[in-house]
């Protein structure tokens, strides 16, 4: 049995909300119809951004790179890597996109039967992909860089200390 088609009418494009979103925060931003990219500095990296609206799906989808480039010799570490960090992570996940040799973070926010986005979610929606990028940045960079399994990199990231010294 299936449903009844309806036809909702958008109010706005999500993308007019992230672009106030983008304002208020003064990250620099570009804009077209249906696509907003933008750079987002964080404590380990620039974050590129990049948030697409794909209308037949009725989803916003959200990339977000960083500045590192997976050489050939590592990329079957740096997948171990990705597959050890996607098990840790609730919603979205890490990419490995072989041809340009870089990783990225993705997710998608899904807005059928024409339900507007609020001001919480598209901010779940960038600080859940920031925070991603930001906690695993460096398990990345223990792999590609100093060489370690991604058993190691994972442990060294996800240690937590407590107290003070």
């Amino acid at each position: 049995m299936g449903l009844p088609e309806i036809e909702w009418e958008r109010d706005i494009n999500p993308v007019d909300l992230l672009e106030q979103v983008a304002s208020f925060n003064d990250w620099a931003f570009e804009r077209t119809a249906d696509e907003i990219s933008m750079t987002v500095g964080g404590s380990w990296s620039d974050y590129d951004l990049s948030l697409s609206w794909m209308e037949d799906f009725e989803a916003l989808h959200l990339a977000c790179a960083f500045d590192l480039k997976i050489p050939s010799r590592r990329i079957n570490e740096v997948t171990q890597l990705i597959g050890r960090i996607n098990e840790q992570l609730l919603i979205g996940h890490f990419d490995l996109w072989q041809q340009d040799g870089a990783v990225m973070f993705r997710q998608t926010l899904l807005l059928n039967g024409g339900a507007e986005p609020t001001a919480e979610q598209l901010e779940c929606l960038l600080n859940s992909a920031l925070e991603a990028c930001e906690r695993y940045f460096q398990a990345f960079q223990y792999v590609v860089w100093a060489g370690k399994p991604s058993h190691e990199a994972i442990d060294a990231v996800l240690f937590e200390t407590h107290g003070t010294a």
